[in-house]
């Protein structure tokens, strides 16, 4: 074999984490993402929250009952859940196992609780933080979603502090500028190429 073909390393298929404040925008990003055709699988959350008019069950979310999500959970079919604004959501096991299987990277959303979860239990994972520019573009943007109660707005602000402890266990952290996310989704792509170009490749193991 080619002695240098021989040393350079093979890229793993990679477990990326995109994470944020509610109403950053990782959502958008994702989505984006995927109109752009990016080669990823996108893994689709599983949660308990109502449907908002503009998503569609199983592109978006997987809508489920809250008896429905406890059965699952009760199978041991989540790699990651949690319990967020008093909805459950979680990362079905199966579908990542199966894209990492086949070489394929595998992209998440979920709330900084959940990427400190997979963190732990999935030390290799690429971990890349949403962010607006200020707490008042994110006052901004939640208010302009129409879909939040005065009080559920405030405690989705009182998070927003307790999130931010949580910054050092990110590898990059991505400033989502309003009406520029096709830039944003364009600096993630950057990171994750360059993760490509590591000596030593990131191996998530599930």
């Amino acid at each position: 074999m080619d002695p240098i073909q021989a040393a350079l390393p093979i890229p793993a298929p990679l477990l990326i984490v995109i994470s944020g404040f509610s109403g950053a925008g990782k959502d958008s990003v994702v989505k984006r993402m995927a109109e752009l055709g990016y080669p990823f699988h996108f893994v689709i959350t599983a949660t308990t929250r109502p449907r908002r008019p503009e998503e569609t069950h199983g592109k978006d979310y997987y809508f489920l009952s809250e008896a429905e999500f406890l059965d699952m959970l009760a199978r041991d079919e989540f790699l990651e859940h949690a319990v967020v604004y008093g909805d459950y959501k979680g990362v079905p096991k199966e579908q990542i196992r199966q894209a990492l299987a086949s070489g394929q990277d595998v992209v998440m959303r979920l709330d900084v609780q959940g990427a400190a979860t997979i963190r732990r239990l999935v030390p290799e994972a690429l971990l890349i933080f949403v962010s607006t520019t200020s707490s008042e573009e994110l006052t901004r943007r939640l208010e302009a979603r129409r879909t939040e109660t005065p009080d559920s707005l405030r405690k989705r602000l009182e998070t927003v502090r307790v999130e931010m402890e949580y910054m050092p266990i990110f590898d990059y952290i991505v400033i989502n500028r309003d009406g520029r996310l096709d830039e944003t989704v364009a600096r993630i792509g950057a990171i994750i190429a360059a993760e490509k170009c590591r000596v030593q490749p990131r191996m998530a193991r599930i």
